[in-house]
């Protein structure tokens, strides 16, 4: 038995199924890809048993027989990416083994049996609607970088993806910051909290475009679905309660103090102040006086950086307060606009960061003792 395709149309389900496949395994099947043809189809599937990816290309001839196999989805990928462009490779299914070809060149790889390889159940949702790619990558984007990392507070180690009425609101948050973005769509949607993976939120963002060509979202209690181009991709949810972020938003009214500054020149004063800083010690100190902001970093070396900012802050009142320079950085990286927003309630309390044009989108960052 044998079948034939271009290196172009295999080299890029191949990249995508590498993004799912662990490169450490317990099981050794984890680390094939799942190839079945179907006609002039091939179906691609690769799973780490909490997120399963599965997408197809066409095929320029049509086979008799369906047919299946496993092989190393690694080393696939490494053979297809090292083969000249527009070449054609042809595989032969032998007994345990599949012979590569592609001109000169010929590669035999182990197979393991394709009834071991595991499947997800499909994904009956509670809750469908449509959304374009674009306004889903970038409610990752404006979002996943506060996300914990291992955190014992496993809840934490993921993204909030909540839909209520016609918008849907992403969060993240490590307990020391806070990102917040929220977009509406055509459809009207049940109340829903799920929270995504870490692993699933960095996936799913790698495989979505910047285009308004649609992306089917399914959504239960224990998965995640998302449907676009020729791509089906699945994700295990995590098992728990999100804490109630609202709480964490300062209250509008009482952050009064704003202050008013240009992205641009507020990130790049920050990135030259931290220069003394480690990874141990990430505190700034912000000095806030009428239209002007003072920054400064004490390292353990006794080494010092100082930096002033012009700012719109028409208060005559004093503010002093420290952060975690990286998480300002951070929040000022996922901004597109000219100027940002910083409200300040007092030295003891949270800041709010918005921006002036972008809506929806609201950073929390708490204060640092220094």
């Amino acid at each position: 038995m044998r079948f034939e395709i271009s290196r172009d149309a295999l080299l890029k389900p191949l990249l995508a199924i590498c993004g799912v496949v662990e490169k450490r395994q317990t099981l050794p099947i984890l680390a094939n890809v799942l190839i079945q043809i179907e006609g002039n189809r091939a179906i691609f599937t690769g799973t780490d048993l909490e997120i399963q990816l599965k997408t197809e290309i066409t095929l320029n001839q049509s086979i008799d027989e369906p047919m299946e196999l496993t092989l190393p989805a690694r080393k696939l990928t490494d053979i297809c990416r090292n083969l000249p462009d527009e070449s054609l490779i042809t595989f032969t299914l032998e007994k345990n083994r599949t012979v590569v070809r592609s001109g000169k060149s010929r590669f035999s790889l182990t197979q393991l049996p394709p009834q071991d390889f595991p499947s997800m159940d499909s994904v009956t949702g509670m809750t469908n609607f449509s959304i374009s790619q674009a306004s889903l990558k970038k409610l990752f984007e404006k979002t996943h970088f506060c996300m914990a990392n291992q955190d014992v507070r496993y809840y934490l180690n993921g993204l909030l993806f909540e839909t209520n009425g016609n918008k849907i609101t992403c969060v993240a948050t490590d307990g020391h910051r806070l990102a917040l973005m929220s977009s509406e769509i055509s459809d009207s949607l049940s109340e829903q909290q799920i929270i995504i993976p870490r692993k699933g939120v960095s996936e799913l963002q790698r495989l979505l475009v910047d285009s308004d060509d649609g992306c089917e979202i399914t959504l239960n209690n224990n998965f995640l679905q998302a449907k676009f181009d020729s791509t089906i991709f699945s994700a295990k949810l995590i098992d728990g309660r999100f804490p109630d972020y609202t709480r964490v938003i300062p209250d509008i009214d009482e952050s009064n103090k704003i202050m008013e500054a240009d992205r641009e020149q507020l990130k790049q004063a920050l990135i030259r102040t931290s220069v003394l800083s480690n990874e141990k010690y990430r505190g700034i100190r912000f000095l806030l006086n009428e239209n002007r902001l003072s920054l400064t970093i004490n390292n353990p070396e006794q080494e010092e950086a100082e930096e002033e900012v012009e700012v719109n802050y028409p208060y005559q009142e004093e503010l002093e307060i420290g952060f975690n320079v990286s998480y300002l950085i951070d929040a000022l990286n996922a901004f597109s606009d000219e100027k940002v927003l910083i409200r300040f309630t007092n030295s003891d309390s949270s800041c709010l960061i918005l921006s002036k044009k972008e809506e929806g989108v609201k950073y929390v960052v708490m204060p640092m003792k220094l």
